[in-house]
């Protein structure tokens, strides 16, 4: 029984209500005639058999909840994009009650929609207000960072090894082939 209902379920997985109803239908006619049918198999014979069938129903669990997992993700994004339509269409049709009678969601479930849409609007927000209101300060510091990067020296040990390497390669200072691969 717990089988069936695995695979069932399996099967229930984003299909339309209509199969899901077949699928139930057909899911306790089976049970059914499972229960009146007295078959000559029955749990306990055959250890093996069980615990490979036991195996089996918990992989198929496993497997329904790897299935249903996009699907509620997909279905979540569905109702966000929703959401944001139904948005955009209402602050387009301000003041018009046809923007009014559209938004048929309650007003608490579209602020926690909104709140998962952009959790990070605030934060945006201030950092847009803090670039805006210091962007010249960090433009005219960083010209400043990189003219006096540009007029230090090397450190001594990275200078000697430089004249170093200039000293045995001033005559050609590519590498040959060799010295490539």
């Amino acid at each position: 029984h717990r089988l069936l209902a695995a695979y069932v379920s399996c099967q229930k997985v984003g299909a339309p209500p209509e199969v899901v109803a077949r699928l139930e239908e057909a899911c306790g006619s089976a049970v059914g005639m499972a229960g009146d049918a007295v078959g000559s198999g029955s749990i306990g014979e055959d250890p093996a058999l069980d615990q490979f069938m036991e195996a089996y129903c918990e992989m198929l669990t496993k497997y329904e909840q790897e299935l249903s997992k996009p699907l509620k993700e997909a279905m979540l994004f569905l109702q966000r994009i929703e959401f944001q339509f139904k948005n955009l269409t209402a602050s387009s049709d301000v003041g018009c009650n046809e923007g009014t009678e559209r938004n048929t969601g309650s007003s608490d479930e579209d602020a926690d929609l909104y709140n998962m849409i952009d959790p990070q609007a605030e934060d945006r927000e201030l950092k847009g207000q803090l670039l805006r209101k210091y962007s010249g300060y960090l433009g005219s510091s960083k010209q400043e960072f990189m003219k006096k990067r540009k007029k230090g020296k090397l450190p001594k040990e990275a200078r000697q090894q430089f004249l170093e390497w200039w000293s045995r390669h001033y005559k050609w200072p590519y590498p040959n082939r060799c010295r490539l691969e």
